[in-house]
């Protein structure tokens, strides 16, 4: 075997949609590969192409200092045992604890910073603590790969980093997997939202825009498709009930959604690495309405390929699915393939996998 390569990371799903074509690139090429992710009954989708998984107790979003103290020595005994020659890591936890980690015992790692979070976005005392803590972390990675340009110059700014770093377009999009779909011919519009309910991925805009819109056109259904956080399970129930939205909850094959859809709306003012979620809609041949935020408006020319709207600003979305409404079916159809355009040039998930390939290589 070649290199032993192992990958931190916070959960099951941001292996297996955004980096399993990596993993079956390194696999093919003969390097032995490891993962270190939360138990999950489905690890054995990763097994099965030739990887080893191991149990890594890790909460996303928990703040319990004696359990990210528990993760932080799990990771110490996780590279004891496996002892990689690299370790990719990525989101804060893996980025953060795995990189102390890999400084400490001199491990060449590459860390992927897919978002800020929200506990650095909010300037108390949880980012100061986060920031100094990637910091430490980062000091020694061999290479830190950006997602979008507002996370880099953020970092740049605070003096987090100084060197080693480079923008990469976010996880890119398998376009084999999402190909490009037949625009739908009826007068039914569908819009999606895809992504955890939640108050920062825009849920509240989505509904205060789902209500204004049926009331003018009857013809629109709007569809919400995710878990739900933040206790928003009942609300989504009710407002089910009211047809305002027809809600999914987590729907594992998403591009049967796109099929019928004509439009994504991704709300979103969560600071994102990358929008998956406008990637794939875009690659589905799909116009996107969505946020001039950080991790949205990169993958969107405003007018071309979608709208942009102003985060928090329910009556700007309301406006921007109004001009989406007045445009022609061929009009809309256009911009959707405008859209399947600018994710073949610009974000191609054989991209990223060359950077990553290009650390392997050039990692002694």
């Amino acid at each position: 075997m070649g290199k032993r390569i192992l990958l931190l990371a916070n959960e099951y799903t941001t292996i297996i949609n955004f980096r399993i074509e990596l993993l079956k690139r390194l696999v093919t090429d003969k390097y032995e590969v490891f993962v270190a992710i939360p138990g999950n009954e489905n690890n054995r989708q990763i097994e099965d192409i030739g990887c080893a998984v191991l149990e890594l107790p890790l909460s996303r979003q928990g703040t319990n200092p004696i359990e990210d103290l528990k993760c932080l020595f799990c990771i110490k005994r996780i590279l004891k045992i496996v002892r990689p020659d690299i370790v990719f890591t990525f989101t804060v936890k893996p980025n953060v604890y795995g990189g102390l980690i890999c400084s400490f015992f001199r491990i060449p790692y590459v860390a992927n910073i897919t978002g800020l979070g929200i506990g650095i976005s909010n300037n108390g005392i949880t980012s100061k603590i986060v920031l100094l803590l990637y910091k430490i972390g980062l000091k020694s990675a061999n290479k830190i790969f950006f997602q979008n340009m507002s996370n880099l110059e953020f970092m740049l700014k605070r003096h987090i980093i100084k060197k080693n770093y480079e923008l990469i377009p976010g996880s890119g999009v398998n376009l084999n997997r999402f190909k490009l779909l037949a625009f739908p011919d009826n007068n039914v519009i569908n819009f999606l939202y895809i992504a955890r309910v939640m108050k920062e991925k825009g849920i509240e805009q989505y509904i205060d825009a789902a209500r204004a819109i049926k009331k003018k056109h009857a013809n629109t259904i709007f569809h919400v498709c995710g878990m739900c956080e933040q206790g928003y399970e009942d609300r989504m129930k009710k407002l089910a009930d009211e047809n305002v939205i027809v809600y999914h909850g987590q729907v594992k094959e998403i591009e049967k959604m796109h099929i019928v859809s004509q439009c994504t709306i991704h709300p979103s003012f969560y600071p994102e690495g990358m929008s998956n979620v406008l990637l794939e809609s875009a690659a589905s041949g799909r116009p996107v309405i969505t946020t001039n935020q950080q991790g949205c408006k990169e993958i969107v020319d405003d007018g071309i390929t979608g709208f942009l709207v102003r985060p928090k600003d329910s009556n700007d979305l309301i406006a921007k699915i109004e001009s989406f409404l007045n445009l022609s079916w061929e009009e809309r159809r256009q911009m959707g393939l405008n859209g399947r355009k600018k994710v073949e040039r610009e974000f191609d998930r054989e991209i990223v996998i060359q950077k990553y390939m290009n650390e392997v290589n050039n990692i002694s």
